[in-house]
């Protein structure tokens, strides 16, 4: 080992090693199906990541915050896509304008959405949740 190989280690600028990865074929063509056509699970140990979110299932987050310094975590929630619903109730009226601002822009960066569902009661969703359906406000004069 020569003395500029030394001096790159040190330094941390040595040379970096190439990783290769392999993908092996699925073997589920060359193995026979089982009784009752079930497919054998040899070398089947690779499982999807939207399988493995699928089986876990979505949790819905629901965050009652009573000061705007709140907002953060609701975001973090969105960021690790939760669905969250948001009620406004125990905030004061400008701090609920600040706080929906800031999930605003949180939902539009990941691709979501928003819709008020009740009176200062909001449901965030990340692009893989969808919310159909609309809630109308009925507004009774007496």
């Amino acid at each position: 080992m020569g003395v500029m190989n030394k001096l790159m280690n040190f330094f941390g600028l040595e040379n970096e090693e190439y990783v290769e990865e392999y993908v092996e074929e699925d073997r589920e063509q060359e193995a026979p199906p089982k009784k009752n056509g079930q497919k054998s699970s040899a070398g089947s140990n690779v499982v999807s990541l939207h399988a493995a979110r699928d089986r876990e299932g979505i949790r819905l987050m629901l965050f009652e915050p009573r000061h705007y310094s709140d907002a953060q975590d609701i975001a973090d929630s969105l960021r690790n896509r939760r669905p969250v619903v948001v009620n406004l109730q125990r905030v004061e009226n400008d701090q609920a304008k600040r706080i929906i601002d800031f999930l605003s822009g949180t939902v539009y960066a990941l691709n979501g959405d928003i819709q008020k569902v009740g009176e200062q009661i909001f449901v965030c969703t990340p692009d893989h949740v969808d919310i159909q359906g609309t809630i109308s406000s009925v507004i009774v004069e007496e």
